[in-house]
């Protein structure tokens, strides 16, 4: 689809608005013919895939402490299986020291569990191990498919405990607190350890941390926003002037904060045995179980541009570069699964970088845009579409200029990545972007494709009939 007999003073007025390289606003009584700027647009289908991914980076505790770990197992007919479980470090209360004739009563570990996906009444069996055989550097990363067996051998099991979601009996003090008991002779042992209670490399040597796993249960996964394991103890004191013994009952904390390491692992063992891969949708799901692939046609995009007979002698200008990724089969959506709220496209070649250096796409806008889900009426029916739109525009204008893309078969590969942002507010009430990570939390989507397919096989499942495949919309211009 091509135009060249818009207005100047619309051109103008788009290139204002929209162009990645800033133009001079020329007045049209003194320009020759063939210095006018002209525009045009083109719409160019797009190849997709989806692919498994094997890994993303686990930082599961950020700043602001908010993020969750999963633990438990959970089935989605249309995703598979997801199996997550924790392995911790704790950090110890520093320079801390017990009354002279202290104690100790008990120590346990307390998951706090605000949340959940799937069955809130399946019990999990939930049990709680020494991490024995390593630990964690604090300033390395690590992968969510790591192996436990290199950090614990499963021989020191330091308690157990059977637990749901909700608490239906209403047995639990704090109806979030998951308490699960822990060995005796851990409590002489942190006793004992008091020395250690200084820096976290020394602690860190002397209690490595704990893995805790699930034994059965296959319809809930928890988000535990708190882990810390509690050590209670009492003493007592004579009152100044008296005889009389008074007896003090406390608590200290070891907690898995923002201070040490903490290493979330996922698997999804059936997920290429029951999700069903078809030409006419994509899928993407978190935690680290789908991405979708997409591919510019860079060289088809040039080869268009230049093509244009009024582009010809013109310095070309990419203005708005439009791709708007779809979402279908809602009615598909089965036991709660959360649409994914924000996902970034990204050159799949700086994907893994991005996220090893923390990266931001207001930094990095020549290789990445984040999108928010976002939804329109389908006319007046109260039925909505759901979609995420993204300008690549910088992307494309950046990838031509360089011409890298000739090396890669006149193609750049994206990929499409679900993820958690966080924003800071500053004095002024404006917020901006401050961290984009990898979703830890269980979200999917299933997006059309870039195929073209026979409107009778597809239910969208949302009102939409419309059957278009993803494309990228794309206006430029030249002068």
């Amino acid at each position: 689809m091509k135009f060249h007999q818009l207005a100047l003073l619309i051109s103008l007025s788009v290139l204002t608005l929209s162009c990645v390289d800033t133009l001079t606003d020329y007045g049209s009584g003194i320009q020759p013919v063939s210095d006018q700027i002209e525009i045009g647009a083109d719409t160019f289908h797009l190849k997709t895939s989806t692919d498994s991914v094997v890994f993303i980076y686990s930082k599961p505790v950020s700043a602001s402490g908010k993020d969750s770990f999963l633990l438990g197992r959970f089935y989605n007919e249309k995703y598979g299986s997801t199996y997550s479980d924790i392995l911790a470090q704790v950090n110890c209360p520093k320079n801390f020291k017990f009354p002279a004739n202290a104690v100790a009563d008990s120590v346990c570990a307390v998951l706090y569990c605000q949340s959940w996906i799937g069955n809130q009444y399946d019990p999990l069996d939930i049990n709680v191990y020494e991490m024995n055989k390593g630990t964690f550097n604090y300033s390395t990363l690590y992968k969510s498919n790591l192996d436990p067996l290199d950090y614990c051998d499963k021989s020191v099991q330091l308690g157990r405990g059977v637990f749901s979601g909700k608490d239906g009996l209403g047995n639990r003090t704090d109806s979030t607190a998951l308490v699960i008991k822990l060995d005796a002779k851990l409590l002489k042992r942190f006793y004992d350890g008091q020395k250690y209670f200084n820096e976290d490399s020394t602690f860190t040597d002397f209690f490595k941390g704990i893995y805790v796993t699930t034994k059965f249960g296959s319809s809930a996964i928890l988000n535990i926003n708190q882990l810390d394991i509690e050590y209670y103890y009492h003493y007592t004191y004579t009152e100044a002037g008296t005889n009389k013994l008074d007896t003090v009952n406390n608590m200290i904390l070891f907690p898995a904060n923002k201070e040490v390491r903490q290493v979330n692992r996922f698997q999804h063992p059936d997920r290429n045995k029951f999700v069903t891969f078809r030409d006419s949708v994509d899928y993407v799901a978190s935690p680290a179980n789908f991405q979708t692939n997409i591919v510019l046609p860079l060289k088809r995009i040039q080869d268009s541009i230049s093509a244009d007979p009024v582009m010809k002698n013109k310095r070309q200008i990419i203005n708005k570069a439009i791709l708007r990724a779809d979402v279908t089969e809602l009615k598909d959506t089965v036991q709660g699964v959360p649409l994914v709220n924000y996902m970034l496209l990204i050159k799949a070649s700086e994907a893994d970088n991005f996220f090893k250096t923390n990266g931001l796409p207001s930094d990095t806008s020549t290789v990445a845009v984040l999108s928010q889900i976002s939804s329109e009426e389908v006319g007046t029916t109260d039925v909505y579409k759901y979609y995420y739109l993204y300008d690549v525009s910088r992307i494309i204008a950046n990838e031509l200029k360089t011409k890298n893309y000739t090396n890669n078969g006149g193609t750049v590969k994206m990929v499409l990545i679900p993820v958690s942002v966080g924003t800071t507010t500053n004095s002024s009430g404006y917020s901006s972007i401050s961290s984009v990570k990898h979703q830890y939390k269980m979200s999917a989507v299933t997006l059309r494709s870039g195929q073209v397919v026979d409107p009778k096989t597809v239910n969208t499942g949302n009102g939409d009939k419309v059957t278009e495949p993803m494309h990228l919309k794309l206006v430029y211009s030249g002068y």
